[in-house]
């Protein structure tokens, strides 16, 4: 399957600012069964941003923008196939617990989001997170589980919140589910990542509860004889085709798609937009009005919203 992607991000600052220092992850990663065909990085103000690999493999540009400005936009396009995945078992041998890593520290070990708590301990007990069955039947049913036991509520929680915040409540995003899965697995010595990226939404058939134009999280655990196995806790769902992974870390610290500082007394506006298109959803092999259009859709909202800030 290919899919086309463009994620634009743009920084308003109330007052101008200088030395923005800005490092990306938004190209997709090329591994297994994924490949990045294409990635376009477009900035503005311009700047020519250095490439490199994080410890994790991950796909970084950094850039600084060193003149005076009042907002900063960055355009990310992206094409990107994937082949299909090879099915799962229905399970694995109870045996698989004694297989499963033991070395990979980082997956195993708490994190930034992903620590203990007496809220994580009682949900833990109320999902029966205990090593049972073997480590595939777990994860589908914690993966179930999480799904059917938190709201999926946009704007409930922060980029920085701890995972407390969404177990008390039992509402949160993407993100929030990701880390409360991850931090019930890794105590029972299962090694799992956070992956950071997108999901194709389906034109029919049942609803994803993740929002379409913004950027998705889901889990990764290693597990014996499969490898990295995608469980998706937001919507209940295996990853498949039609998950777009970019980054992978410990949590969200690793992984963000944009992470910077710069020099100045200023409060900032930060508008995200996310389009994702397959390429049967359209009839023309070419997607560049299909894109124009996206930009031009993506930039009025932007505007709007900064009308609206004003007049508040």
């Amino acid at each position: 399957m290919l899919y086309t992607i463009r994620h634009l991000t743009r920084f308003r600052y109330s007052v101008p600012i200088s030395q923005s220092v800005m490092e990306l992850r938004m190209e997709p990663r090329s591994e297994g069964q994924q490949r990045c065909l294409n990635f376009k990085l477009t900035l503005n103000p311009n700047a020519q941003p250095m490439i490199y690999r994080d410890y994790l493999g991950n796909i970084v540009h950094h850039f600084d923008v060193p003149g005076h400005h009042k907002t900063l936009s960055i355009t990310a396009d992206a094409q990107v196939e994937i082949r299909p995945l090879q099915p799962l078992p229905d399970r694995l041998p109870a045996t698989a617990w004694d297989e499963l890593a033991a070395d990979d520290y980082d997956m195993l070990l708490p994190s930034r989001y992903t620590h203990p708590s007496p809220l994580l301990d009682d949900l833990a007990n109320e999902l029966g997170a205990v090593r049972r069955d073997d480590p595939l039947t777990l994860l589908c049913d914690l993966n179930r589980s999480i799904a059917e036991a938190f709201e999926y509520a946009p704007a409930s929680t922060q980029v920085d919140s701890p995972i407390d915040d969404a177990l008390r409540t039992r509402r949160g995003v993407c993100q929030d589910f990701t880390h409360i899965m991850i931090a019930l697995a890794r105590p029972l010595r299962i090694p799992c990542r956070y992956v950071s990226g997108y999901l194709y939404h389906r034109h029919s058939g049942k609803a994803d509860r993740s929002a379409q134009d913004a950027t998705h999280a889901w889990v990764e655990a290693l597990l014996p004889g499969l490898g990295w196995v995608g469980f998706d806790p937001t919507n209940n769902l295996i990853a498949t085709d039609r998950h777009i992974r970019v980054a992978v870390g410990r949590d969200y610290a690793d992984v963000p798609p944009t992470r910077g500082v710069f020099k100045g007394n200023a409060d900032t506006e930060l508008y995200v937009g996310v389009r994702v298109m397959r390429d049967d959803d359209s009839a023309s092999g070419d997607l560049t009005p299909v894109l124009a259009g996206w930009s031009a859709a993506l930039e009025s909202q932007a505007e709007g919203e900064d009308e609206q800030s004003q007049q508040q």
